[in-house]
């Protein structure tokens, strides 16, 4: 992947940019995910580069006692109300650019699985994407392509990576805020 110095300045600038000029929202978000969670964020492990773990920031949309697994075999009626609003509108992922200051992620990469999708795992391995920052967004979000087809994934994944370039990491991110795409889903949302 060419421009991975120039990608890691623009991830840093962003990230920063975000956090603070977002901040109010944050806040909204925050107290009322307290009110119906009793948490402001939902701290999950998750694999990065290398298949480093990490702790993975979100703000809480399912009840305080559903089981940490995959996104596709979670329960629907696990989902708060307000968890079914962040989720459609892609908001519970913004305190994930807390991780891409702190260079566990970037905006664009493979989405950081679970230490417990070991298939998934393998065929990322045996692809080389844990060679890369994985992300908040990218060409499987953007195609609907969730965890549950874990060769499917890694092939996506692989793909965007080796052909990543600066256009097609702004254009992962403006399809992503324009709403194109559902990613890593609950059935029925």
């Amino acid at each position: 992947m060419k421009n991975i110095k120039i990608i890691r300045i623009i991830d840093l600038f962003a990230s920063f940019v975000g956090l603070v000029f977002l901040s109010p929202i944050f806040i909204i978000i925050m107290l009322i995910c307290y009110f119906e969670t009793g948490r402001f964020f939902y701290l999950q492990e998750r694999l990065g580069s290398r298949q480093k773990r990490f702790i993975l920031v979100k703000f809480p949309t399912m009840k305080a006692d559903t089981p940490s697994v995959a996104t596709h075999l979670v329960d629907p009626s696990s989902i708060t109300k307000f968890g079914r609003i962040l989720r459609k509108t892609k908001l519970d992922e913004l305190p994930q650019l807390w991780n891409v200051l702190k260079g566990d992620m970037s905006l664009v990469g493979p989405r950081p699985c679970l230490p417990n999708q070991e298939e998934l795992i393998k065929e990322r391995a045996e692809r080389g994407v844990f060679e890369f920052q994985p992300g908040i967004t990218g060409l499987a979000q953007i195609n609907n392509i969730d965890m549950s087809d874990p060769k499917l994934l890694a092939e996506i994944d692989e793909k965007m990576m080796k052909s990543l370039s600066l256009g097609k990491y702004f254009s992962y991110i403006i399809l992503t805020a324009l709403g194109k795409g559902l990613g890593d889903r609950v059935r029925d949302i």
